[in-house]
């Protein structure tokens, strides 16, 4: 199977899902049931591309299990950290904006659509190393790109796991998280997760698919300026009174030595 219908295979497989979960969530009146999905939505992909092509040489391999563990450990983390807390804030913005009689069949598109579209754009790496039925063995580049990618998934789930922990205490109510990963930069689990896409990227681009690289820009963008470090940090300036010091003195994405106070 061709990358491109490949692709289109997949993107109409994942809309099947989310179109059970989007009805799914009109009955809840809860859109944000779909936050978990997002990392199985690429497990998903992974195993119905390799049911699809029968590809099981070493990298198709390497990425599925890198696929995997990130996006079962993301799902896992999401949905329990959801649970029992209704509809996240964003979504019931959007159900104030649209009004309740409204937003039932506006969320298809919005949330439920639009993920499948970001989610297929996503994944073109997986897709273009399933496609590719005559790889060659994996070499040194395989396995360095491996290694950014265990860097990449120890900051996103270290950092998840920190700052879950750091919240679990009541003594910290309202305070800023500053400690961990989270003193060398304000997001570890965004920037992790980029770096995690910066890999596969790469890792289809020595597959022989310059395309690979949309995937880790898209995502990169989206968690710097769209859903990620923006829309995160207009809420907690509000909520968090030192929030503007952490700011003033910890790098936003990227992992730097914090600054000292004056």
């Amino acid at each position: 199977m061709d990358f491109l219908s490949l692709w289109l295979t997949s993107f109409l497989f994942v809309m099947v899902f989310l179109t059970a979960l989007w009805v799914l969530s009109v009955f809840l009146k809860n859109a944000s049931i779909i936050d978990p999905f997002w990392g199985f939505g690429f497990v998903l992909i992974a195993l119905f591309s390799i049911y699809m092509t029968g590809n099981l040489h070493a990298r198709s391999l390497l990425v599925t299990v890198l696929v995997s563990v990130w996006g079962l450990r993301l799902s896992t983390y999401l949905f329990f950290r959801n649970l029992g807390h209704g509809e996240d804030y964003r979504y019931q913005q959007f159900r104030k904006d649209f009004g309740e009689q409204r937003y039932w069949w506006v969320s298809f598109f919005q949330v439920f659509l639009l993920q499948g579209v970001i989610m297929s754009v996503v994944s073109i790496p997986l897709l273009t190393v399933y496609a590719n039925i005559e790889q060659s063995e994996l070499g040194v580049a395989d396995f360095a790109l491996s290694l950014l990618w265990l860097i990449g998934f120890i900051f996103e789930a270290g950092g998840d796991f920190q700052l879950s922990r750091f919240k679990r205490k009541a003594e910290n109510k309202g305070k800023v998280m500053n400690i961990g990963f989270w003193r060398y930069t304000r997001h570890p689990n965004y920037f992790g997760n980029s770096v995690i896409w910066w890999a596969l990227g790469w890792l289809g681009i020595i597959n022989g698919s310059i395309i690979s690289l949309i995937s880790p820009i898209l995502m990169t963008f989206l968690l710097v300026k769209v859903s990620g470090v923006g829309l995160l940090e207009r809420t907690l300036k509000q909520s968090k009174p030192h929030y503007a010091d952490y700011i003033k003195n910890t790098s936003a994405f990227f992992p730097w030595l914090p600054k000292q106070n004056s």
